[in-house]
């Protein structure tokens, strides 16, 4: 599957008051949001491991595991480089039941039109200044673009329920899974917008598969109205 138009939402547009001969001097981009590899399985270990050990006791992903995902659907994670330092990542897959159950924490099913979150980490470092809720307002868009994703969904333990709210979650209610002593509330966002962007890819002659974006790829103004809103209510890390 192409996803040709879906890549303008992980490389940002270069300003316009930068000339082009000058970015070019530059050897890695000030920001850029792209997939995850499994050549970037360790920076996302140490990031998660930082974040989540100290809160709840255990990672969502596991080394193994982060490995697992990025080699089976890179094309459902996204990381946030500055100066080519991943900063903060999003990975998830598909999954094809209404309801999470224990197969979605370690399974990927192809055939499935839910993306199911696993885990939402920002750097120490950048915690505090909005991240979060940017970075998964730009993974919410790309997947807009993704022709087969009806849905996201995630667990989170109770205190982040509002933290996701905010990027447009609803509650679907308890989730079936537990870790040690830990339950989980579990969220869904709908990915609405596929019907325009397949009608807008029919008349100009694309595949069904390679969409046409008409947003320009910028925050809009509600997502950076949320960073202002979150920069000093971010949480430490999403346990999802």
């Amino acid at each position: 599957m192409s996803l040709v138009g879906a890549l303008p939402f992980l490389k940002p547009r270069l300003s316009p008051s930068v000339s082009p001969g000058r970015q070019r001097r530059h050897t890695l981009p000030a920001s850029e949001f792209r997939p995850l590899n499994t050549q970037d399985a360790i920076s996302v270990f140490e990031i998660e491991k930082e974040a989540f050990i100290s809160v709840s006791g255990d990672c969502p992903l596991h080394l193994d595991e982060v490995r697992h995902f990025l080699t089976l659907c890179p094309e459902l994670s996204m990381g946030w480089f500055e100066e080519g330092r991943l900063v903060a990542f999003i990975i998830g897959s598909q999954w094809d039941q209404d309801r999470l159950t224990l197969d979605a924490l370690t399974l990927h099913k192809p055939k499935g039109s839910t993306v199911h979150i696993h885990v939402l980490a920002v750097h120490r470092t950048f915690r505090q200044q909005g991240k979060g809720p940017i970075l998964m307002w730009r993974y919410l868009q790309y997947l807009r673009c993704l022709p087969y994703v009806r849905r996201a969904v995630l667990m989170c333990e109770d205190f982040l329920v509002p933290f996701y709210q905010k990027s447009g979650f609803k509650v679907q209610g308890r989730c079936s899974i537990t870790v040690a002593s830990l339950t989980f509330t579990e969220m869904q966002y709908p990915v609405r917008g596929h019907a325009l962007m397949r009608r807008n890819s029919e008349a100009i002659g694309f595949p069904q598969t390679v969409l046409l974006l008409e947003e320009p790829i910028q925050r809009s103004e509600s997502a950076l109205l949320l960073e202002e809103q979150t920069q000093r209510t971010e949480p430490e890390s999403a346990d999802v």
